[in-house]
């Protein structure tokens, strides 16, 4: 489905997830700055929906929608080969798709389902548009991680939780993790050639990405959330202070537009200022067994 409502005469914004919640609003906050999006996500009637919100929103938005789905490679390779078709080049991709906190689930390939949509579906998305982002002039790819990540790092002997009793929160905790190691490795590799790479923090935000979440597991967020903050066992843990939509997905667009980031890379970013990742998310040997493994998995990167 190809329903571009103005031709492209700025760089091209590529949103994932970008039918509902953050991806949504970081879709139309682009937009309103008269940029070409593009809305990536799933579901033909979802995307229709998305870009119908955006235009009543911000009429005369430039806007383009991709069907893709991160849970199956054979669709991002699909999806990635459409994009190659319609543009020359791309100025960010916003790498916002994700789930969380899900059951023992896996993708079309087997892998389990938070690591395979949150970080091999991106890193083959990444891979097929590179050559893209390549052809722009200083171009950046914005990876969407949380704070979660300083609850753990990823186990790359097991990443699929195959030989280990599986934990939803351990798994999201290792997937934001490789989100920040991906970064690192995008910027280790493509800084010289001017594409650059950060990964956001957005804030604690009332989605439905929380969909899967019961009241148990909201419990136990608590408790994970107030033992991170030093809240001494037995006692109340603190209340969960959601973000709003609009306001988690500042970052991202901040990490996509502002000047302050231009020829920077590789950098955790949180509340539109560079913050502190874990050191586990940030270790440059990590970064490069992680991208070692994601080519195992999905095939190699190759010449670019």
């Amino acid at each position: 489905m190809n329903t571009v409502s103005a031709r492209p005469s700025v760089g091209v914004h590529v949103v994932t997830g970008a039918t509902a919640g953050l991806g949504l609003e970081t879709a139309a906050r682009l937009a309103e700055q008269g940029l070409h999006v593009v809305i990536a996500g799933r579901g033909s009637e979802r995307l229709a929906a998305a870009r119908a919100s955006i235009l009543e929103r911000c009429p005369g938005a430039s806007l383009d929608v991709i069907a893709v789905d991160l849970a199956s490679l054979d669709s991002v390779r699909a999806a990635a080969a459409q994009l190659r078709e319609r543009y020359t080049s791309i100025e960010v991709l916003v790498n916002n798709a994700g789930v969380m906190y899900t059951p023992l689930e896996r993708t079309a390939e087997g892998f389990e389902l938070q690591f395979g949509v949150n970080c091999l579906g991106h890193f083959e998305w990444t891979k097929l548009l590179m050559p893209l982002l390549l052809a722009d002039d200083g171009a950046r790819v914005v990876n969407v991680s949380s704070h979660a990540h300083r609850a753990n790092g990823i186990d790359l002997a097991d990443p699929n939780w195959e030989r280990r009793p599986y934990d939803k929160f351990v798994a999201y905790a290792a997937a934001k993790t490789a989100n920040i190691l991906f970064t690192v490795g995008l910027e280790q590799r493509f800084a010289g050639r001017g594409v650059h790479a950060f990964a956001v923090h957005p804030g604690t935000v009332n989605t439905s990405l929380g969909r899967y979440m019961s009241r148990d597991d909201m419990r136990h967020l608590k408790r994970l959330v107030a033992s991170r903050a030093g809240v001494e066992s037995g006692a109340t843990p603190p209340p969960i202070v959601y973000a709003s939509v609009r306001d988690g997905a500042r970052t991202s667009v901040w990490a996509a537009t502002t000047a302050d980031l231009l020829d920077r890379g590789g950098l955790y970013l949180a509340d539109c200022a560079v913050v502190q990742a874990a050191a586990h998310a940030t270790d440059p040997i990590a970064a490069d067994a992680l991208w070692a493994m994601s080519e195992q998995l999905c095939g190699p990167w190759g010449a670019q």
